[in-house]
């Protein structure tokens, strides 16, 4: 019988070659992806899609949710032979020498883009919440901070300083900033956020996109969105926010950065907002963010965020089936690692479960992105700029990430972040001289001043005995550099959590023996139940931690005066003890320059100029809350709760005193488009320099919805030498005023106005107000609407 021959089976198509017009830096970026796409292969095409997370452990604790459950194993060299798309924290996942780091860098860029046909580079990324989260990295005061020092131009300083360091080390994209608006104060990780208003936390927080973007830096806005919202302030929860409370408070922040601060790229929110998560929604993230707001850059995912949809939100069964809905929605980029969109992503474009479409849509924004990066251009090098004239071996120890430079700046915004809540027998400035016992958990602890995306925190928790690689002096240090003709005592008194009272009773006779008592009291950031403070450490009610409560009794009982020095992530109650120290002073987590600079304001070297992002509530329950409240919200007969804070949102004082007045001439009427110069006359009128911070606040009294009480359209710091006066003027527009109304369309509304000026949100604190006439037709306007108050601050005329 003869044989049967065997089946034909047709040769594989020759791959397109891989040189071509994308090459060639002179064409336009678009023709030039177009080119490149063309050429590649589905498996090269998924291959740009995702990260790859060297080093990341799937056994121990590590630094995102749910690690240790989502890391698979990573055939590094099958990978990158198809290319890869980006690497996950190559400075950012364990101790290393920034030189040597580089190098590693260096090396792995070289070893992607020889192992793929087209030679193209992954896209390094790493966070920069609090400054470069590397070992040996300054260590900047956290956005909580930057909200209290209320000065934008500040933050772009301290952005572009960041992003200077990353770019010379080979790292392209950051994660920040954190642009989600505080609406329950136990959530863990009001320390990552600027404050509980949108007005500070979309200009501070655009400001900071600036200064990341100037340094050539990918700012990512995160987390989008409603993140901090959550149910129960637990990290993570669903959302319960509606439509008026999303449109009027949560997205205005993003909608600024992407409109005016140039932001390349947005984090999805873990968050699901009435049942639909935000990686698997469409209507978020293309309907709003690219076809009403026009963003052009990638959206990344926040890390697991797809596999989340199946193993939390359960909307996908499968991986291939998160990735359908991840790549739908608009989700371009895989992160920390491949999970889903790699070769199961593959799998379901050829089984016709996703469209090849969604693919080239995500891969385009990623290649137009690495082509302005440069990472598509023949001249392109792996080699840093901080490893310039660098010898072979010598990389150690040889690149600084915490210049002076750096530390100079990082002290400037520490000290402008300081916020004296109480001083009401002026106690404070501390004299030289005398007996100061120095009390509490956190006066001499370097970890006292950072926040958990801090690299020593953050990464090093986890490696104990590994150096801090920055120097951190303690307040403790800091008040005997300070104050050299005091003498110092020091107890603990108690950790900053658990439930051992044994040390109080020494720490109450060190405060009784001396002139003052300086009780240093706080947080510890960490992760995930690591801390009192960070991600996934949220707190069941607004109570200082552990038995600091009993501590600071025990102190204030003593008869010594006390002065509370707050070292948290979030703000705590603190009417317990209303009136009872002699002053409290505010900082959250200041860097670390923190130590200096609150040992500079305690001595008074350092005039406080810091206001409160968030209120700070009187008692430890009745939350969430913020100032953000309409007349139901607040204080009244209808309840026997009153929520009203102890030190409300925009307080702080100084050491010296300032006069607001006149206001100059105002128009009584103002059509529903126009726009107004509403300007008054600041003086110092005390012996010292300080900084004021003018506040400017809308009060709507009658609005179809309701409306809150009191909302921030503007703010200006204004920095005085003893006696000096300077104009400061603001632009309103009657866009400031616009809300989401009945319809749901963002509207203005004809009638009156109260245009406050004020030093905090208080109705105490009003100084003058405007009264406008809003006068036309209602308007309906949308994203290309004024959504800044312009100040200007010029002398006298």
């Amino acid at each position: 019988m003869a044989a049967r021959p065997a089946p034909h089976v047709p040769a594989p198509a020759p791959l397109p070659a891989a040189d071509g017009p994308w090459r060639d830096p002179a064409l336009p970026p678009g023709e030039r992806v177009a080119d490149l796409i063309a050429r590649m292969t589905l498996e090269e095409k998924t291959a740009q899609l995702y990260g790859i997370w060297v080093g990341a452990d799937a056994d121990g604790d590590g630094v995102a949710p749910h690690q240790n459950d989502m890391v698979d194993p990573v055939d590094w060299a099958k990978l990158t032979a198809r290319g890869l798309g980006q690497l996950t924290r190559p400075f950012g996942t364990a101790p290393v020498d920034p030189g040597v780091g580089a190098v590693a860098l260096a090396r792995a860029q070289q070893r992607i883009a020889g192992a793929g046909r087209f030679g193209v580079p992954a896209l390094a990324h790493e966070e920069c919440l609090a400054g470069f989260t590397a070992w040996g990295a300054t260590a900047y005061p956290v956005p909580l901070a930057w909200g209290a020092a209320w000065n934008p131009e500040l933050v772009t300083e301290m952005a572009h300083r960041i992003g200077c360091d990353m770019r010379s080390v080979g790292v392209h994209q950051g994660l920040a900033p954190v642009l989600d608006v505080v609406r329950d104060l136990r959530w863990g990780r009001v320390e990552e956020t600027i404050g509980e208003d949108p007005y500070l936390v979309a200009t501070v927080g655009t400001a900071y996109v600036r200064g990341l973007e100037s340094a050539g830096v990918v700012a990512t806005l995160k987390h989008f969105a409603g993140y901090s919202a959550s149910a129960g302030a637990r990290n993570l929860s669903p959302v319960r926010a509606g439509a008026r409370e999303l449109a009027d408070v949560i997205l205005p922040p993003f909608e600024l950065a992407v409109r005016e601060g140039g932001a390349r790229s947005v984090m999805h929110s873990y968050a699901e907002i009435d049942g639909v998560p935000a990686a698997a929604d469409p209507t978020l993230l293309t309907g709003l963010l690219r076809d009403t707001w026009g963003f052009e850059g990638t959206v990344v995912a926040d890390y697991f965020g797809i596999g989340f949809l199946e193993t939390l939100h359960r909307v996908a069964a499968d991986r291939a089936g998160a990735a359908r809905l991840a790549l739908g929605a608009g989700v371009d980029v895989e992160l920390p690692t491949v999970r889903s969109y790699g070769d199961v992503l593959t799998g379901a474009v050829r089984e016709g479960a996703v469209p090849e479409e969604l693919v080239d849509r995500a891969l385009r924004r990623v290649l137009l992105q690495k082509c302005e990066l440069g990472l598509l251009d023949p001249g392109w090098t792996p080699l840093p700029t901080a490893l310039e004239g660098v010898g072979p071996g010598q990389e150690r120890g040889r690149v600084d990430l915490d210049p002076p430079r750096n530390r100079a700046l990082a002290r400037q915004l520490a000290e402008q972040s300081c916020v004296l809540l109480a001083n009401p027998d002026g106690v404070l400035p501390l004299r030289d001289g005398g007996r100061i016992a120095v009390v509490g958990p956190r006066a001499d602890d370097p970890l006292a001043m950072l926040g958990c995306y801090s690299f020593p925190s953050h990464v090093g928790s986890v490696h104990p005995g590994t150096a801090l690689g920055i120097a951190i002096p303690t307040l403790l240090e800091s008040l005997g550099a300070e104050l050299p003709g005091a003498r110092l005592s020091r107890a603990p008194g108690c950790e900053v959590d658990g439930s051992d009272t044994s040390d109080i009773a020494a720490a109450a006779g060190l405060a009784r023996a001396a002139d003052v008592c300086v009780a240093v009291l706080g947080d510890r950031a960490g992760l995930f139940g690591r801390g009192t403070s960070g991600e996934g450490c949220d707190a069941a009610d607004l109570s200082l931690p552990g038995v600091q409560s009993e501590l600071l009794d025990a102190l204030l009982a003593t008869g010594t005066p006390v002065v509370v020095v707050l070292l948290t992530g979030r703000p705590y109650a603190l009417g317990r003890w209303a009136g009872q120290p002699a002053a409290v002073v505010q900082a959250f987590f200041p860097g670390e320059e923190g130590g200096p600079a609150l040992a500079g304001v305690l001595s008074g070297r350092v005039n406080p100029s810091g206001r409160l992002p968030v209120g700070v509530p009187y008692g430890p329950g009745g939350q969430p809350w913020t100032y953000l409240q309409p007349p139901l919200g607040l204080a009244g007969a209808v309840s026997n709760l009153d929520p009203t804070p102890l030190y409300p949102f925009g307080h702080g004082l100084s050491y010296t005193s300032f006069a607001w007045g006149p206001v100059g001439p105002v128009p009584a009427e103002l059509p529903t488009d126009g726009s107004a110069d509403i300007a008054l006359t600041v003086r110092n009128t005390g012996d010292r320099e300080g900084a004021e911070v003018v506040q400017l606040y809308l009060h709507d009294p009658v609005a179809q919805t309701t409306r809150p009480d009191t909302r921030l359209i503007g703010y200006a710091r204004v920095a005085l030498g003893a006696g000096e006066s300077r104009r400061v003027r603001f632009r309103f527009h009657a866009d400031l005023a616009s809300f989401t109304g009945v319809g749901g369309r963002r509207i203005v509304e004809p009638g009156a106005l109260d245009l406050r000026f004020a030093s905090s949100s208080a109705a105490h604190d009003i100084r003058h107000t405007v009264r406008l006439l809003l006068t036309g037709p209602e308007r309906t306007v949308d994203h290309r609407r004024e959504l800044v108050c312009e100040t200007a601050v010029g002398p006298v005329t």
